[in-house]
């Protein structure tokens, strides 16, 4: 999870490069695209896909294409209004344009408050996959490993995540292609394991073999589908940082494009390897798959690379939560406590406001070590496809400010087939939510996210009062 300020960071570092190069200013388009990759691949796919196929079996192929949709519109969406109203601010920003004060606050603290879902389900992450060499040392000890390091690097005031993303950026997507080559190997015979047969489901046209869960299966899975591009809505912010503003739906088009293949065909090799029964939330399905083969340290080499890009992604989230929270309060929408910094120019206070979430996730990975990630992913992607309902409606109503002619209107960009792509957008988020209630395990976490949202909007109108008082 990333918020506007690292996705800005990242096109920095791009433009000052590209300059130095061309002489020219601003990014192109594949440099939003790997700036997209970059900020929206983590823990969420490397191992919320197992939950996804654990549900819906092959069919996940499917639910990953709608989710690709989905999130497509809602990039659209945001980018729209950052380009024909680019000087109003984030998304909570149009929102609060769009609906007034309160929806703006709840937009806000409900994009923090997943944020530290996000931030706990890559540490929950990050510790299942270190046990895959220490099966025995429980789960909490490593969630309490990993929050030290991320918070001590926070403290010490990181100040250039720009190239520390670029580079891991990198990282994801030569770790996903390495295991798409090696996926062909063994297509084309070049690699080979006792269970060779494994993917038979996958190719086959029966829907017994596609739809093993059912329809309701499927349904169940979106939510886990749609976590993975989570970060979408926020590459929005860095739109306005290209070369040629016309460019922008080349590089709406191959970001959405490039990440639904990696994912689609990412899930297509590892079911081509292994039975989709066989994937466990208690290990990344990739090292699931590479295990059959039974090369030496093959698993081993892969685990390393997932736990290195994961761990930029949990950096990264901890350093946006908290910038996330210093907005709020310069909006006067949380304590202004929270803007104080140390020597070093941190803001410790609203540092470890956000890592509270860390310690509640270290209580629950001894209380509920087999769920815990289940339980954090399906709150946090609650909030964060409610955020996107916000975005896409903001999206509707304002846009009716706009003068949008593609002919004439220069940088002008207008959304496809808007607003009614915007109003499928909703209407297929809704059906995300619905299908949240089929599990008992998520129907939890959704009545958990759905208390959070009603909690914020009672303190929005707290909060509105009181500034109407002062």
């Amino acid at each position: 999870m990333h918020d506007e300020k690292i996705v800005l960071q990242i096109a920095e570092h791009h433009k000052k490069k590209e300059k130095k190069q061309t002489g020219e200013i601003g990014i192109t388009w594949w440099q939003l695209t790997l700036i997209g990759i970059g900020s929206i691949v983590g823990a969420g796919f490397f191992l919320g896909i197992s939950v996804a196929i654990k549900l819906t079996g092959p069919s996940a192929i499917i639910a990953f294409l709608i989710a690709g949709l989905i999130a497509y519109i809602a990039f659209n969406s945001l980018a729209e209004m950052k380009i024909n109203d680019p000087e109003i601010g984030s998304f909570r920003d149009y929102a609060r344009q769009a609906f007034g004060d309160n929806v703006g606050f709840i937009s806000g603290w409900m994009f923090w408050i997943a944020g530290v879902l996000i931030m706990s389900s890559e540490v929950t992450a990050l510790s299942v996959f270190s046990r895959y060499w220490f099966p025995e040392i429980q789960l909490w000890i490593f969630s309490v490993i990993y929050s030290c390091l991320g918070l001590g690097i926070n403290l010490l005031g990181v100040k250039d995540f720009g190239k520390i993303e670029s580079f891991f950026a990198i990282v994801k997507i030569a770790a996903l292609v390495s295991f798409l080559i090696f996926g062909l190997l063994f297509i084309f015979g070049y690699a080979s394991h006792q269970e060779a047969a494994a993917g038979a489901s996958v190719i086959s046209l029966s829907a017994l073999n596609w739809f093993p869960q059912g329809i309701t299966g499927l349904w169940s899975s979106m939510i886990f589908a749609l976590f993975p591009f989570a970060g979408v809505a926020v590459v929005g912010a860095a739109a306005k940082e290209l070369k040629k503003s016309e460019s922008l739906t080349k590089a709406i088009n191959s970001l959405m494009l490039a990440l639904t293949f990696l994912y689609v065909a990412s899930i297509a090799m590892i079911l081509k390897m292994v039975y989709w029964d066989q994937i466990q939330v208690s290990q990344s399905p990739f090292i699931t798959a590479l295990s059959e083969f039974h090369l030496p340290y093959l698993g081993s080499i892969f685990n390393v690379i997932i736990i290195s890009a994961a761990f930029s992604t949990f950096v990264g989230a901890l350093f946006a939560i908290t910038n996330v929270l210093l907005s709020l309060a310069k909006d006067h929408e949380a304590p202004k406590i929270v803007l104080k910094k140390d020597k070093r120019g941190v803001n410790v206070i609203a540092l470890l406001i956000g890592t509270s979430g860390l310690f509640i996730t270290i209580i629950l990975s001894i209380v509920l070590p087999s769920t815990i990630y289940e339980y954090l992913a399906t709150s946090a992607g609650v909030l964060l496809i409610g955020n996107w309902i916000i975005i896409l409606a903001s999206q509707i109503k304002n846009r009716k400010n706009y003068s949008i002619n593609s002919a004439t209107a220069g940088k002008k960009f207008g959304m496809l087939f808007a607003p009614y792509s915007s109003y499928l957008g909703i209407f297929l988020i809704i059906l995300t939510l619905i299908g949240v209630s089929f599990n008992p395990t998520h129907r939890m976490g959704l009545f958990v996210s759905i208390g959070i949202v009603v909690i914020i909007s009672i303190a929005s109108l707290k909060v509105k009062s009181s500034n109407k008082i002062d």
